[in-house]
């Protein structure tokens, strides 16, 4: 998760979150490399006291600097489209979970399972545990199998909300009445931490996401436990 004075992104814990980064480190050098041309010529114009004829009138200049931005826009286009088309795929899903925004918390639905579902409230501050993070704790958290492909409905009952994920890359509009679906995969165990991320009332900084990543066999027993006490 994120800590006091971080500059960059989260670690990535999914795939798609680490071609994310990759994409982002590829724009902003090509912005730097932009940023370096431009201020190289500024700088040369500026100082420069010689003039040439060919410089002032020449249809190869301006040829470059039409083909030019044209090249440096299809280099960023191209892995930007690619990715966007990884986001939507979603290839045999082993699981399928329904987040249902309201205001001012989540609720999750296993639609694989008969009756498995819960709400997800955050923890208030005179609450918390040793260790526990303020404004992100929950009392019960959305639980996933690790090396898994998940699929996430999500929708809202009462007004508009967003399912957000840093560190998994998702991040996707609840909208009453429509059911979006995004995919999630944790590459790894771990606790991720989120928060809704479209303004949606009055408590819209109370209503945080947590998952949690857990190999497959513990997954089966919390399932198991999780209907047998329902």
């Amino acid at each position: 998760m994120a800590h006091p004075s971080q500059l960059g992104f989260q670690d990535a814990a999914s795939p798609l979150m680490e071609e994310l980064l990759h994409f982002h480190d590829h724009a902003l050098m090509v912005v730097l490399l932009i940023s370096v041309l431009v201020l190289y010529i500024i700088i040369t114009m500026v100082t420069t006291t010689l003039t040439d004829k060919l410089i002032l009138d020449s249809q190869l200049i301006e040829i470059i600097w039409t083909i030019l931005p044209a090249v440096v826009l299809a280099a960023i286009a191209l892995p930007s489209l690619r990715i966007l088309y990884l986001m939507d795929e979603i290839n045999d899903p082993h699981l399928t979970v329904k987040a249902i925004g309201h205001q001012w918390y989540w609720s999750y639905e296993y639609t694989d399972y008969k009756e498995l579902s819960f709400d997800s409230y955050m923890v208030p501050t005179h609450d918390l545990l040793p260790g526990q993070l303020r404004l992100l704790e929950v009392d019960h958290r959305m639980i996933v199998p690790s090396n898994s492909p998940v699929r996430v409905l999500v929708t809202a009952e009462d007004v508009l909300h967003s399912w957000a994920l840093p560190s998994l890359g998702i991040k996707m509009d609840a909208v009453p009445g429509r059911l979006n679906q995004t995919t999630l995969y944790a590459n790894r165990t771990g606790v991720f931490y989120g928060q809704c991320s479209e303004i949606c009332g009055a408590n819209h900084s109370f209503m945080p996401i947590v998952v949690e990543s857990i190999p497959l066999s513990h997954f089966k027993n919390w399932t198991t436990l999780m209907i047998e006490n329902e």
